[in-house]
């Protein structure tokens, strides 16, 4: 079945720092129980720029019954979380959402209790939520959502609130996660397991545990996680515990479960809400089937079906591994989730005679694939897999229009996909990837005058993802903003003109003609000063801070190049001149080289950044940080021009 979570949001980001073992042990309290003392606190002493701080968050699992054959017996986890808030900042942690699967029996929250403390006057005021205040809404017909928010929250309030949810499902095991947005004080976990049960555990911490036993795990002054540049999902960097239920032995009853990756494709194969809508007939799939074989070539198939999907149908954006209404009803209303409308894909790529299997995925916002340790939880998206040979295969999600027929959508990169041969019983982890350069170029000409202001055109060519990037993002925030990202921010540099080619054929580049005029600041009638980094390369270096704790990963290689020729202003000559000069990192794997040069009053300036990985561990950041740090140094270089 599915694995069981529950999400917490909580808001606010605050800075990771390195904590320090507690000089007394914190622990947890009753409900409505709370010392003065933490009403009275002003700031987290571990972390004091926080604007919120868990006190603690308390995750206990137990087990009602012995495990029979009749399924009469239940998984329950019930947990207590205290929050205080420091400031107007820390407002934000007083909306609570708690999402978790509940249809099919799978499970539900019970004894659900809130309340706001607050010191007044030296008297602590307990204000609870009202239960007409606390909604269930039902996402799909499996996912749930209960949400509710903290009346009387000032800076200075306590909040807490605690649950239990039941589930009759043993799979349905809870993960712990020890780190939040915010810092915590003091976070625990025990779970009382029957010895017919075994969970594999995938321990994912550096912070140190105060104790921890086979049944329980406490950590103290745990820091806040901050997203960092080019990070993987916050779920690959907490400080987490994952569970997953392997084997049960009863007495005269032994089931294996997830303890290879060959019976979790079996599992889902299996499932009626997976493998059982493979072969389910869609409403007039014939017609497309029928011009499916008009075309000559296995490419040509996949095209024409794929956009056919993706053009009639809606995603409702939910990644989920299983279907909600099901391929053939979500067919007819032209909409459906992520597994639906890919399996819509699968089915018609498979009767149209093409070599294609279901593949469960996660996206760059759910997760790394950890290949050691199977578990269908790793996953929330299902795509179609098409191999071709040993080197090139076709990985089609139809959910969004941004997506190409031939091109891995970028979020799933540097990733594992789960292959489901259920006709064959071939179930293989396939590691998607992109080794060749993905690239933009941009050609620039230009005209400086002697007032100091720069007129000229660009052509942009953008390939591939960094295509699909620039068409979400001028529909999606629509050709104002747009505009003001291609000018990079700056209030000098004016666009009149966009004209978009290609914006329709997803297997041509997008090329954008761009009409500007630059005011070059810093002018003064005796020098002008000319900074030609313009457009593509981006002038804010994302890697300033000094320290990182996260591994980086850019998601594909990138080369991208500028070239830009530009006419001196007349009555002037060129003063000051960039070297020549390329730089790199010590593994050679990414290198930038600018090429400055003037004849007979034009001035050429070209920069080339290439990389040849897209992915790095954190150790490897201080030689990052200091390629980012030159390359900057030298994009903000000025080419300077005197009045003769």
């Amino acid at each position: 079945m599915t694995k069981f979570f529950t999400v917490i949001t909580l808001c606010a980001s605050t800075l990771f720092v390195n904590a320090q073992a507690p000089s007394t042990i914190p622990t947890t309290q009753p409900f409505g129980k709370i010392d003065k003392a933490d009403l009275e606190m002003t700031v987290c002493d571990f972390e004091k720029d926080a604007n919120a701080e868990v006190l603690f968050d308390k995750g206990t699992v137990y087990f009602t019954n012995q495990y029979e054959l009749s399924n009469k017996y239940e998984l329950v986890f019930e947990r207590h979380i205290r929050t205080k808030i420091f400031n107007e900042n820390g407002n934000s942690e007083a909306n609570v959402r708690i999402e978790f699967y509940e249809g099919s029996n799978l499970g539900d929250i019970t004894n659900l209790e809130a309340e706001t403390i607050n010191l007044n006057n030296g008297k602590i005021e307990l204000t609870t939520v009202d239960k007409k205040s606390i909604y269930k809404q039902q996402v799909d017909k499996l996912r749930s959502v209960i949400s509710f928010s903290f009346p009387r929250v000032k800076p200075g309030s306590v909040i807490e609130f605690k649950y239990k949810l039941t589930t009759r499902f043993i799979s349905n095991f809870p993960n712990w996660f020890f780190q939040t947005d915010i810092p915590t004080r003091y976070s625990e976990f025990t779970s009382t397991i029957p010895p017919v049960l075994f969970y594999k555990q995938l321990v994912m911490t550096s912070h140190p545990f105060i104790k921890r036993t086979d049944n329980f795990m406490s950590m103290a002054n745990v820091p806040s996680f901050h997203d960092e540049p080019f990070m993987t999902s916050r779920r690959d960097n907490l400080e987490r515990v994952l569970f997953d239920l392997s084997y049960v032995n009863a007495p005269g009853l032994s089931l294996d479960f997830s303890d290879s990756w060959a019976k979790v494709s079996e599992n889902e194969a299996n499932d009626e809400d997976f493998g059982g809508q493979f072969k389910r007939k869609l409403e007039g799939e014939e017609g497309i089937l029928n011009k499916a074989k008009t075309f000559k070539t296995d490419a040509e198939k996949i095209a024409y079906i794929f956009n056919e999907v993706k053009n009639n149908m809606k995603w409702n954006g939910h990644d989920v591994i299983y279907t909600n209404k099901g391929t053939k009803e979500a067919w007819v209303d032209k909409t459906g989730n992520c597994t639906e409308i890919n399996l819509i894909l699968y089915h018609l790529l498979q009767k149209a005679g093409l070599n294609v299997y279901p593949m469960l995925v996660s996206t760059r916002d759910h997760g790394k694939v950890n290949p050691a340790f199977p578990c269908r939880y790793q996953f929330n998206k299902t795509v179609a897999f098409i191999p071709v040979d040993s080197d090139k295969y076709y990985i089609l999600d139809a959910t969004s229009r941004y997506n190409a027929y031939n091109q891995t959508p970028g979020s799933l990169l540097n990733n594992f996909g789960l292959c489901i041969d259920k006709e064959n019983g071939r179930f293989d982890l396939v590691f998607l990837k992109r080794t060749s350069p993905v690239r933009q170029v941009a050609l620039i000409n230009g005209e400086i005058e002697p007032d100091g202001k720069l007129n000229g055109t660009v052509q942009l060519t953008s390939f591939d993802y960094y295509r699909a990037n620039a068409i979400d993002k001028y529909e999606t925030e629509g050709e104002k903003k747009y505009i003001n990202y291609l000018a990079n921010g700056d209030n000098n540099l004016k666009i009149s003109a966009v004209k978009f080619n290609n914006m329709e054929v997803d297997t041509l580049p997008l090329t954008q003609i761009i009409d500007f005029k630059l005011d070059l600041a810093g002018s003064d009638g005796t020098y002008i000063y000319f900074n030609p980094n313009l457009f593509v390369l981006k002038p804010d270096n994302p890697f300033l801070s000094a320290q990182r704790v996260t591994d980086i990963d850019f998601g594909y290689r990138g080369n991208i190049s500028s070239s830009g020729i530009y006419k001196e202003p007349a009555g002037y000559k060129l003063n000051a001149q960039p070297a020549n000069i390329t730089i790199t990192t010590a593994d050679k794997s990414i290198s930038f080289k600018r090429l400055v040069a003037e004849d007979d009053g034009l001035l050429t300036v070209r920069y080339l950044l290439d990389y040849k990985k897209s992915s790095y561990p954190k150790e490897d950041y201080p030689d990052l940080h200091e390629f980012f740090r030159k390359m900057h140094e030298l994009l903000n270089e000025q080419i300077v021009f005197k009045r003769q």
